[in-house]
């Protein structure tokens, strides 16, 4: 199994990312996926969920800002972040919710002016 995440970076408070995850090794279409991300001295938290129909759960923190999606034909997981904060600053990471096998590299996202 495999997650490589891609799509980070330096953006200005009020910015947008759009972030992606390539995934192998499993059934994917199969499997709910998950957007995790995590700050500096704090635990690694679940902010965005997809079922295998497409139903969607946000964190409060990322609620109406956060879109995450789903492509079953190339295997990926997508995280469309609006309106970003200083406090959305994080390593993002996915994974399966259900059985968290190991986890990629993540993708650093940096709101800062």
């Amino acid at each position: 199994v495999q997650f490589v995440e891609s799509g980070g970076g330096l953006v200005q408070p009020g910015g947008s990312l759009r972030l992606s995850c390539a995934t192998s090794g499993f059934a994917f279409r199969i499997y709910n996926m998950g957007w995790y991300r995590q700050a500096p001295g704090k635990q690694r938290e679940l902010v965005a969920a997809i079922t295998i129909t497409g139903s969607t759960n946000y964190s409060d923190s990322v609620k109406g800002r956060f879109t995450i999606s789903r492509d079953n034909a190339k295997n990926t997981v997508n995280l469309q972040m609006n309106s970003l904060k200083p406090d959305d600053t994080a390593v993002y990471y996915c994974n399966v919710p259900s059985r968290l096998w190991d986890w990629g590299q993540g993708t650093q996202v940096t709101v800062s002016s």
